[in-house]
């Protein structure tokens, strides 16, 4: 079979205003970035607020990640493209933007894989329409600004040391998770510490993909905590006025992007946050505005169900318009064996013990969806080297928990790798039998919301907080935001904070490192075990086998 991007690059596209048009946008709508991607103006965004038509939400989440790959994008595209073009029902599928530093590093690209893809491929893994550039400079120029308040005036004297906001680079550079800045002569600025994050791990990501117009915009901005002063006061960009500024750079990057898959249905694909730092999932407005403007609108939340599932039950559906319909868990043979083993050295062979064993990690998968009272199915991704012994071992293993599994194979056959697991899904979404649940409480405590995070859907059993948490946790109390939502950072690879825990481990400790504000974000970011916002590239990063010819052809992206 051919690579991703060959494929991707023999696709003939069509016109972006065609796709625009198959959900009622006319070309008026569009700001055209060349001939194959768009993004959504704010007249067409104000008018789909107003229809008070709501597709079905139909939410996609994944066993725990693993070396052997488990398909979580290709299968939502390929899905869409079987609900779209299969079955004839009206679907946009919502997407994050890719970040360039797994691009480049270790992940690869988001883009789906095989003939389940959103195109154009290489252009979204890269540029796109400058999303993560326009975030890179706000994040860039809101620190700079808060360096030359310090130097120039600082009358509320904040202090240098207790700064919170971090710089940005979309790049994996493990070089700048600490710097110090300012350094020779006072001309240089006040010297103190410093550190960048990944772009996507900035409050500013997250502030884009929940905000609902540019005043909302605006004032999230306005919130973010900068840091505290002398005397222990706390200091926000509003205070420094700032927040129109930092709104100017990113009020286009606001706007939805509209692409398109190998077989041209519309994708909106826009915001990209980390799930294991953050909260996973594309923009509220991209996901809205889909709702508004479709029958079945597609979206994943980033790695499993502890991490970006959890976080988009517990947390971004209160933003949406409605709450979803149906979940999809999508598991594959090699994963569960993986999960089992702790090895990729075998999983091509038949290794029925093995699958039965690692079954438990997608079990509890399964089981932590339906929690959230929200119908949930099984799609299982095949791979080539699967036996069917184990893919019917597994097909058998999921209906005796009571939820239904389809076989799938979107990558190699685009839609019709799976219309009858694209009949169930719809099916499920029409039952009408969602009525979400939380895992906790609105008015819970900080601590009481993190402990029914790590028992129910974890399976800890005790939470231990280090002396710098609890001390965090004072600073809330005293703000008088400890009752806001939390987002735990952790490993994607297991339940626990140790990566190594494959399976589903119990009886844990789950070990609280920080506890830190993102107030304009509106909610809390909870630091477990080894979590980094800077990831570092691996010994033989992606980037290596990426090239571009004499007529600028790009290879070697997946």
């Amino acid at each position: 079979m051919k690579s991703d991007i060959q494929i991707a690059q023999e696709t003939q596209e069509l016109p972006i205003n065609e796709i625009a048009a198959k959900i009622d946008l006319a070309d008026n709508d569009l700001e055209p970035y060349g001939y194959d991607k768009a993004k959504i103006n704010w007249k067409a965004i104000q008018r789909s607020k107003e229809n008070n038509h709501l597709g079905k939400l139909i939410l996609v989440t994944s066993i725990s990640p693993t070396p052997a790959g488990e398909g979580k994008s290709t299968i939502t595209i390929g899905l869409g493209d079987a609900i779209n073009n299969q079955l004839h029902k009206k679907t946009i599928i919502a997407l994050r933007e890719p970040s360039m530093g797994p691009v480049f590093g270790l992940k690869g690209g988001a883009t789906g894989g095989g003939m389940a893809q959103i195109i154009p491929m290489e252009d979204i893994n890269l540029h796109f329409t400058g999303d993560m550039h326009a975030l890179t400079s706000a994040i860039n120029t809101l620190a700079a600004l808060v360096d030359n308040y310090l130097y120039q005036d600082n009358s509320l004297n904040l202090d240098p040391n207790r700064i919170l906001l971090k710089r940005g680079i979309d790049v994996n550079d493990r070089s700048l998770r600490k710097v110090t800045i300012g350094e020779g002569s006072k001309f240089n600025g006040i010297e103190h510490q410093s550190s960048f994050a990944i772009t996507v791990a900035n409050e500013l990501m997250a502030i884009l993909c929940l905000a609902n117009d540019i005043n909302d915009l605006k004032k999230r901005i306005g919130n973010m905590l900068v840091g505290y002063t002398t005397d222990d006061q706390p200091v926000f960009v509003k205070q420094l006025g700032f927040q129109g500024a930092i709104a100017a750079l990113l009020s286009n990057a606001l706007k939805p992007n509209l692409v398109q898959t190998l077989e041209h249905t519309p994708a909106l694909v826009h915001g990209g946050p980390f799930a294991n730092i953050a909260h996973g999932a594309n923009s509220v407005m991209a996901t809205n505005l889909a709702l508004h403007l479709s029958d079945y609108t597609l979206t994943e939340a980033g790695f499993g169900s502890d991490l970006g599932g959890q976080k988009f039950m517990d947390f971004v559906s209160k933003h949406l318009d409605k709450k979803p319909d149906a979940s999809v868990v999508v598991a594959t043979v090699r994963a569960l064996k993986y999960q089992a083993e702790g090895s990729t050295e075998h999983l091509d062979e038949e290794n029925l013990d093995a699958l039965r064993n690692g079954f438990k990690n997608l079990e509890r998968h399964m089981n932590n969806m339906r929690s959230y009272n929200v119908p949930v199915i099984v799609l299982i991704n095949r791979f080539a080297t699967d036996s069917e012994n184990e893919l019917e071992l597994l097909k058998q293993l999921v209906e005796e928990q009571g939820i239904k599994a389809e076989i799938v194979n979107y990558h190699d056959a685009g839609s019709k790798g799976g219309i009858q697991a694209a009949q169930a899904v719809i099916d499920l979404a029409n039952s009408e039998k969602a009525s979400l649940k939380s895992t906790y409480e609105e008015n819970d405590n900080v601590k009481t919301k993190i402990e029914k995070v790590a028992k129910n859907i974890y399976h800890a059993s005790n939470v231990e907080y280090s002396d710098k948490a609890e001390e965090q946790i004072q600073e809330l109390e005293k703000l008088n935001k400890d009752k806001l939502p939390v987002i735990i950072a952790k490993t994607q690879y297991s339940f626990t904070d140790d990566k190594k825990l494959l399976g589903a481990p119990n009886d844990f400790t789950l070990h609280v490192k920080g506890i830190n504000l993102k107030n304009g974000a509106g909610f809390i970011v909870v630091t477990t075990g080894h979590v980094l916002d800077m990831p570092g590239l691996p010994k033989h990063p992606a980037a290596l086998d990426i090239d571009v010819d004499d007529n600028g052809k790009i290879s070697g992206l997946f």
